[in-house]
């Protein structure tokens, strides 16, 4: 992290928090904002353009979950929720309104680090010259052509465009209504069972071992992250 120098915005109601964070984070040369309710979070943003929000969600003026799905509807800045909140409930909502990465309290400052260098490689280091990959494992969206360690995998559209979803911000946990609203854009009810299905069918299809998948990661009782943590070198698992 010490190469990559952010603007990172805090926002906590608690001071001990932001103090914390600002000490811990300026030892890697990041500039700290801090921002102790809602509306300074979203005037601090508008005002400094920061590369990165670190929220609570229990801000005093209002719900974190409120405050993410306003900034969604005008910036893509990448948020980090930081929360004592730590049920499914509360990270699938905070997800579901555009949250890039969970993490609750306490937490240790290298999980922090490695979410941080996490959510800020997503969008760019997974797409070459307009390709996406992790590992062996290839997409060309526009040839919709998957490949894995040079040779072609045949998927069915859906199965393609659940990858593709996954292959847009690899690392980042998708919950299963943000799939299932991409891929199917409906509300039957059956979606999740469909999905189940052809998340079991993909893995068949991609992974070395279904049983312990490299690729596609289950974030249980959530939804799925495809694993950016791969390179070309790695080798399939046995």
């Amino acid at each position: 992290m010490r190469d990559v120098k952010l603007c990172i915005l805090v926002a906590d109601d608690e001071s001990a928090i932001r103090h914390f964070l600002k000490a811990s984070l300026s030892v890697y040369d990041h500039i700290v904002l801090e921002a102790d309710c809602g509306r300074q979070t979203i005037d601090l943003l508008i005002g400094h353009r920061p590369d990165l929000l670190i929220l609570d969600l229990g801000l005093p003026d209002m719900d974190g979950v409120e405050v993410i799905r306003e900034i969604r509807g005008w910036s893509s800045i990448p948020i980090i929720v930081l929360s004592v909140r730590n049920r499914e409930e509360d990270k699938i909502a905070a997800l579901d309104a555009g949250a890039d990465d969970y993490l609750t309290k306490p937490f240790g400052v290298g999980e922090l680090l490695a979410r941080l260098r996490g959510v800020i490689r997503r969008t760019s280091d997974s797409v070459v010259n307009g390709t996406y990959q992790t590992g062996n494992l290839k997409m060309d969206p526009s040839r919709r052509l998957v490949t894995l360690s040079g040779a072609e995998i045949a998927l069915t559209p859906t199965e393609f465009d659940i990858l593709k979803t996954l292959f847009q911000n690899p690392g980042r946990v998708f919950t299963h209504r943000q799939i299932i609203d991409k891929v199917w854009n409906t509300h039957q009810g059956d979606e999740s069972r469909l999905l189940r299905v052809n998340i079991s069918n993909l893995r068949h299809k991609i992974e070395p071992d279904p049983n312990r998948p490299m690729y596609i990661k289950t974030d249980l009782g959530v939804g799925y992250r495809l694993n950016d943590t791969l390179d070309g070198s790695n080798p399939p698992a046995n």
